[in-house]
């Protein structure tokens, strides 16, 4: 192991190597390896053409200068494998504008792809990903049409009759990782990181393709300096450390100081749960609660389902079941917003590799992820408008191996205005956009696979609630103070099931206080 200065680093890469990057949105970026990179090229033009392999692509969200969003510069990447695109908003428009090639690869998938690289395996054989745009007879993972240009990544094939896919291995040359602490020796601690991620798997393909691996640490100890359970990383799978301290330029971006309360080493009291308002968030996220049993293991999708969690705490729910994220942590409370993927007081955390070896299994009780177009079918696209590409991250592995999935999220969407007053729904301005559409851009989730597996699917919106069936959608419950023909069927591109029982929903989660559910959850 030797330790070089960050502006040495792009020295290391060559044009057209595949460089493998940590981090997972806001947490586990090496910022200043990337921004050597940048750097380098804007200077020299090299390294050009790189290719780039990354879970969820590290970045805060905006167009700022950070994560991902520093390689977007025109003829520095030349191809991306990644399993989410957006959190880095330039990159991701690069993506959508076709400037290089790029495939959106299910998030467990790529973490057991590095797995299956470091064995010198092929590649990997799994069900994730069928009838999805995973699927090689939709779109095979391309995220654009200059992806569509190149060899398919992944192949459909029969095993004992039945269908699987076969996701191709590929050579990482370079790998940028971060971490807590190096030794004098080069071994990696990562006893101060909140997300453990794919850093392990990246090192190991990268050491093991005959790659360069360099590690980003906040200082290095003397040798001998940690617990051997705290290094997961061996020095002689290291080639160099960069030293880059902390500091809060960028703000929370990259939980840049050491918070013992997402690696389990404090357990803090958490402050009384600010009681979110009675509007359409609390409205979907109550409905959704209503479905929890005691004990059940849960993930929850970012942005408005966390508001189940919300809930949950609120009902005195929240000791009794387990919140778990795809990026390793299970129990605690999820941190939510641009760093997601820690918690606080986690129970466990493991590598995200692992998480979803769990995951596919069929590990999770239930998930509550984000809904922002369904079609007549009943599929579900959250990764693709228009030229806007995000990539589908783990939400393909929960949704096809959990036992019951809630899609969540208002019914309309842009400039929708609504209130709950009253005991119910009061929708002042609809929304400008239809959500539930005659058929998605891409298909995230596929309703045919979910009937063939068996699953309970629910689509929870504030006016009304769906349930997908053999036959097609079909609406179940609406809101009281929601005209059925008015606000829902003359807003939807196709019409539902209209069921035999149409219920109307519990006037409990349009009133103003408490539900008092918690009782009906532990009886469950």
């Amino acid at each position: 192991m030797k330790i070089i200065d960050k502006k040495d680093v792009a020295s290391l890469i060559k044009d057209g190597d595949m460089v493998a990057i940590s981090g997972s949105g806001g947490s586990g970026s090496p910022e200043a390896l990337i921004r050597s990179v940048m750097d380098s090229y804007l200077s020299t033009g090299h390294p050009r053409n790189i290719g780039v392999t990354c879970g969820i692509s590290p970045g805060n969200l905006t167009n700022d200068d950070v994560g991902m969003n520093m390689l977007a510069k025109e003829g520095l990447v030349g191809r991306a494998i990644c399993a989410h695109l957006g959190m880095g908003r330039v990159f991701g428009n690069a993506i959508g504008s076709n400037q290089f090639p790029a495939f959106a690869v299910p998030l467990g998938v790529i973490n057991h792809l590095y797995r299956a690289i470091a064995g010198h395996e092929e590649g990997i054989i799994t069900h994730i990903g069928l009838g999805t745009f995973a699927d090689p007879r939709i779109e095979g993972c391309a995220a654009n049409e200059k992806a569509k240009e190149l060899e398919p990544i992944v192949e459909l094939i029969n095993i004992n009759g039945k269908e699987n896919l076969f996701y191709h291995s590929f050579k990482i040359d370079v790998a940028l990782l971060k971490a807590s602490y190096a030794d004098k020796d080069g071994n990696i601690s990562f006893q101060e990181e909140g997300i453990i991620g794919e850093q392990y798997n990246m090192a190991i393909a990268t050491h093991n393709s005959g790659g360069i691996v360099i590690v980003e640490v906040k200082d290095v100890k003397e040798a001998n300096a940690f617990r051997a359970r705290d290094v997961l990383i061996h020095s002689s799978y290291v080639d160099y450390v960069v030293i880059n301290p902390p500091t809060e330029e960028l703000g929370d971006y990259n939980i840049p100081f050491y918070r013992p309360e997402l690696t389990g080493d404090k357990r803090i009291k958490l402050e009384d749960i600010k009681i979110r308002p009675l509007d359409e968030r609390k409205v979907c996220g109550r409905r959704s609660a209503m479905e929890l049993k005691k004990g059940d293991v849960i993930n929850l999708g970012v942005g408005m389902p966390d508001s189940v969690a919300n809930v949950c705490a609120e009902e005195g729910m929240s000791e009794n079941i387990y919140l778990s994220v795809e990026s390793g942590p299970t129990g605690g409370v999820p941190i939510g917003g641009v760093v997601f993927g820690a918690a606080v007081n986690p129970d466990s955390v493991i590598p995200t590799a692992e998480q979803f070896d769990a995951y596919n299994g069929g590990s999770l009780d239930m998930a509550v992820l984000g809904l922002a177009e369904v079609d007549k079918d009943g599929n579900v696209n959250v990764s693709k408008f228009g030229t806007r590409v995000t990539g589908p991250g783990g939400f393909i592995n929960i949704t096809q191996s959990t036992k019951k999935v809630i899609f969540m999220g208002t019914f309309t969407a842009v400039n929708l205005e609504e209130k709950v007053e009253d005991g119910k729904l009061v929708i002042v301005k609809d929304g400008e956009k239809a959500k539930f559409v005659d058929k998605v851009q891409q298909i995230t989730f596929s309703a045919k696979q979910a009937i063939k597996n068996n699953q309970e699917i629910l689509y929870v919106t504030e006016r009304c609630v769906f349930k997908l069936t053999k036959e097609g959608v079909a609406l179940i419950e609406i809101a009281p103070g929601v005209d059925l023909q008015k606000d829902i069927l003359d807003h939807m591109e196709f019409k539902p099931i209209i069921s035999n029982d149409l219920k109307e929903m519990d006037k409990r989660i349009f009133q103003d206080k408490k539900m008092d559910i918690k009782g009906e959850f532990l009886s469950k």
